[in-house]
């Protein structure tokens, strides 16, 4: 694998690119589903209206087709929430399967990583996450959030615009029509024992009060599809002042503009990350963050891989979450997390996309699931029969859809009034479906690999993925095949010829 080349020094600052709420004339909007996902269960002959806002105003279960509107062609689901993504390094997935040494595991990657991280400009990172965002979508995912900590130039120096990469990112979910959660990332030193960055964490650096500000800024963008929250990037890579800080602002009843915003953090994730923590605090880093009294329901655990049941009832108790990324914590060997414990504790799980070697909420919950049956040697971990909750995916899609609501900042989430009007509709004709009762196909969807591309994919009342028959209307969103900006990105990084041009990208 070549190694990136060195970024230019010189980089352009992004702009945001605000969008409008579309014409009076495109809403409010009624749409007809044969079937829906209601309530936790599979129901028929499904009305939904839409509001002036892009807001579901109702859905009516068992109500007829209104005469001379086309039905949807097929069930409908809620779209997911993608609750961790980094979408830099969508460029970097599929290109560190080979072992260069003796050994390879997470901190190996993290080294190759940082390369990626340090070559990138803000015109390039937003090619990348246009054809990521475009992914997502035919993954399912009509949300994502950033946990956003490329912030400067490589030395270390601010842009002109000092949100130019975050800028980059929302110009990039505009382009698409995925909804965002912009996180800035605490970011302050290199461990417990290292006070001061690496030269290749150098343009990660950020202090409580700048993502205070970004938050700030970045809630005021305007964005129809945008909103903001937090995060840290790790205890080992934040000061326990700074954690304070945040943890502080975003707490409930606090003033300022962040109070009451979701904040994440990756704990957790490598056992050696546990042993530095018990090295440097003589306890565990989700036992460190429960005796501190700083977990309440904003935080959302990302990965939560190495815990203790105590640490898990910690968690339930604060009523605080996790996101598990199934996909991304197989690629790095990270290991497999208690998914019966969190969930049997009551502790919502939502799914993430991460390292970007997985872009579909499908995969990640199967993964949830076949990792646990791998390591138990058992089936159905994650089902809870005596709950009256027997069926694995139903179970993991529930948790993933309120919990990933709640880590996006959105106070209601799905198909239920007040929610965003985001829907999936599913193509009935798709071979994993083939001959599977109507009760059984949201687990053949998660379970008969591989399901096949939505029929359609909406975005705040709008097809951002169009639906056949459903809706004649201009659509943004995912058109066939790569960005070519996306490969020109892809061919200066690993050193590959420039692609031929090709036609030009409706």
């Amino acid at each position: 694998m070549s190694r990136p080349h060195t970024a230019q020094a010189a980089a352009q600052a992004a702009t945001t690119t605000t969008t409008t709420a579309p014409p009076a004339a495109e809403r409010p909007r009624t749409l007809w589903a044969p079937s829906a996902w209601l309530d936790g269960r599979w129901q028929d002959r499904v009305l939904l209206e839409i509001d002036s806002a892009g807001r579901w105003s109702a859905l009516r279960p068992d109500h007829p087709c209104p005469e001379g509107l086309a039905p949807l062609p097929g069930p409908v689901l809620p779209g997911l929430v993608d609750a961790h993504s980094h979408a830099f390094q969508r460029a970097f997935a599929g290109l560190s399967e080979r072992r260069e040494g003796a050994h390879d595991d997470f901190w190996s990657w993290r080294d190759r990583m940082y390369r990626v991280a340090g070559a990138l400009t803000p015109d390039e990172l937003h090619a990348i996450a246009v054809h990521l965002y475009r992914e997502l979508l035919r993954g399912g995912y009509t949300q994502v959030c950033e946990f956003h900590y490329l912030q400067h130039r490589p030395d270390g120096r601010p842009y002109d615009d000092p949100l130019a990469f975050a800028h980059a990112l929302a110009r990039a979910a505009a382009d698409t029509g995925i909804g965002l959660t912009l996180l800035p990332v605490l970011y302050e030193r290199a461990g417990f024992r290292q006070p001061a960055l690496r030269p290749d964490q150098a343009r990660f650096r950020m202090d409580a009060a700048a993502v205070q500000a970004a938050c700030q800024a970045l809630a005021a963008d305007g964005h129809a599809t945008l909103n903001a929250g937090l995060a840290v990037h790790s205890l080992r890579a934040a000061t326990p002042e700074g954690l304070r800080q945040l943890a502080a602002w975003v707490a409930d009843g606090t003033d300022g503009a962040c109070a009451g915003l979701p904040l994440h953090i990756h704990v957790a994730e490598q056992t050696a990350e546990v042993d530095d923590c018990l090295a440097a605090t003589g306890q565990r880093p989700l036992q460190w963050l429960a005796s501190q009294g700083l977990l309440n329901p904003r935080w959302h655990l990302v990965h939560a891989t190495h815990v203790t049941p105590a640490e898990i009832a910690a968690v339930a108790a604060a009523g605080a979450s996790a996101v598990i990324c199934p996909g991304t914590e197989a690629d790095l060997g990270d290991g497999l997390t208690d998914i019966a414990g969190w969930l049997d504790a009551g502790v919502g799980l939502s799914v993430g996309s991460d390292s970007q070697v997985t872009r579909d909420w499908r995969e990640e919950l199967r993964w949830m699931d076949w990792g646990q049956r791998l390591g138990r040697r058992q089936r159905n971990v994650a089902a809870a029969p005596q709950a009256h909750q027997g069926a694995t995916a139903a179970r993991l899609f529930e948790s993933a859809c309120a919990a990933g609501g709640r880590a996006a900042g959105q106070a209601r989430w799905g198909l239920q009034r007040g929610a965003r009007a985001d829907l999936l509709v599913i193509d009935p004709q798709d071979p994993a479906l083939a001959g599977v009762p109507a009760s059984h196909r949201l687990d053949a969807l998660v379970f008969s690999a591989p399901a096949g591309p939505w029929q359609g994919v909406m975005v705040a009342g709008r097809w951002v993925i169009p639906c056949p028959a459903a809706d004649s209307r201009p659509h943004t969103g995912p058109g066939p095949g790569p960005d070519p900006a996306y490969t020109r990105v892809m061919a200066r990084l690993w050193g590959m010829p420039d692609p031929p041009p090709g036609p030009a990208r409706a």
